[in-house]
Parts: structure tokens; sequence; C-alpha cells
């Protein structure tokens, strides 16, 4: 698959979509940023003017959205993946939604003979830069093992962890730990500022032994220089706690 769909391109899909198109890929985009369409199309990049003509010129889509309503949108609504793409076209769902939504989802596309992935990503900005995203893969495995050429292209891991919607059920458990791992990197020094200790020499302490973590190691250097310019939207991260919530309650699993 060399020509491929994306729609979305916000912070993390633009570094995405620019190595894919380092790759050799050809892209078509659905962008309603227009200073993001035309740095893309300066690069090579092909705009079409709704997901369905996406679909339509390609056999094989990538969306990337805020949550589930935007992807159910996208994908299933008025000019959406579905009117345009044809049978035996791949989604890739690489949003982070509910599980329940991308079978919702992925079962409407299958009445049309169309298949589907969600393939939630894990890393931030920075590693979508650099290409060393985690990416956890819900489908067939057939389809993911087409797929994996192009996950290469964006991560240094591609996981498929089940059927579909296993993706975002891995993407939820993943959050589970990002956000309380947060909160106690943010607890813990603060512990060790108001008594008196240097908070920069208990990183160096600590981050050696059991606490130590990705996230301690990506969040302790900017607190110790104040650099809090913001990297990910607050309401994106209570998207993704609302979500675990919501598959806690369906499921019967408590989540203190």
């Amino acid at each position: 698959m060399e020509r491929i769909g994306f729609i979305g391109l916000g912070v993390m899909e633009k570094p995405i979509s620019k190595n894919l198109l380092r790759a050799g890929y050809e892209l078509v985009i659905y962008c309603r940023n227009l200073a993001t369409a035309n740095e893309l199309r300066q690069l090579g990049a092909e705009i079409a003017n709704s997901p369905s003509e996406v679909a339509s010129r390609t056999d094989a889509i990538i969306t990337m959205l805020p949550d589930s309503p935007e992807v159910k949108e996208v994908v299933l609504g008025e000019r959406g993946v579905i009117g345009g793409a044809k049978p035996g076209s791949l989604v890739v769902d690489m949003s982070s939604i509910a599980p329940l939504v991308s079978r919702e989802i992925s079962a409407e596309l299958s009445a049309r003979a169309i298949r589907m992935l969600d393939a939630p990503v894990s890393g931030g900005e920075p590693k979508a830069i650099d290409g060393t995203l985690a990416i956890m893969v819900g489908g067939d495995r057939g389809d993911f093992e087409a797929m994996l050429p192009l996950f290469k292209c964006m991560a240094s891991s591609a996981v498929h962890v089940g059927t579909i919607g296993a993706g975002n059920v891995a993407k939820l458990a993943n959050q589970v730990i990002v956000a309380t791992n947060i909160a106690a990197v943010s607890e813990a020094l603060v512990l060790a500022t108001k008594a008196g200790v240097d908070p920069t020499l208990v990183y160096d302490a600590i981050k050696g032994g059991l606490a130590g973590s990705t996230v301690l190691n990506a969040k302790a250097p900017l607190i110790m220089t104040r650099n809090f310019k913001p990297r990910f939207r607050i309401k994106l991260h209570i998207k993704d706690m609302s979500n675990i919530l919501r598959t806690g309650h369906a499921i019967g699993v408590p989540l203190p």
C-alpha cells in the first residue's frame, strides 16, 4: 500500500504525515487547517475536499481524531469515509476512543466489505516527530501484517493485541499508568521540595531504581527547569480518563 489517505493532521498527525512522505508513501489528506494542508502539499501530499474523497482515491485510510464522536462523523457521517471507500479498503483508526465505539464503527464498515483496524498510539509529539511511537493494534492479524511496514515508519513498536477494539483497550491501560505516574511524579517532587531537599538530586537518586520510569524521565526535567509549556490538551486527557471509567463500569472493573 503505497498510496495512503490521512484524515486529522493535528499536533501529532502532522509529523507522522511528514514521516510517511519521507518514507516514500503518497498521501491524500483531508485537513481543515489550511496552513497545515499547504505545508504538507509543499512536501508532496495531495489535498482532498472531504473524507469521502480521501477514501475514493486510496485503498488504506488513516484517521487520527480527538474522540469517538469525531471518528463516527468522519467515517460514517455525511461525506464520510464509508461513502467513498471501495469494497476491500482498509480503515486504520489511530484515534484514542472507546473500544465499544471502535467495534460499532467496524461493524458498519464490515457491512460494506470495508476492513478496519483500531491502532491508537502512545508517545506524544516528540515521539511522533522522531518516529518512535508505540502503536497498539486491534483487528485482523493479516491486516495488521499488511500495515506493519507503514507502522514502522511511525513507531519503534507496533504490537497486535487482539480483535477490533483491543487496540483501544491497550491504550486505556496505557493511560491509566501514564496518568497515575504523572500525578505521582508531581506529588513526590513537591514533597521533596517542601521538605527542603533539592528535587533535582532526588530525581538523580531515584531514577535508576524501582521508581524510574519513562514518565519520570520525560516530566521531571521539565519540572526542574520550570518548563510548563503545554504538550497535550487537558480536555483530551480528561477524555481518556472518561473512556477508562466508562469502559471499567461497562465490564465491572473497579478503577479507584
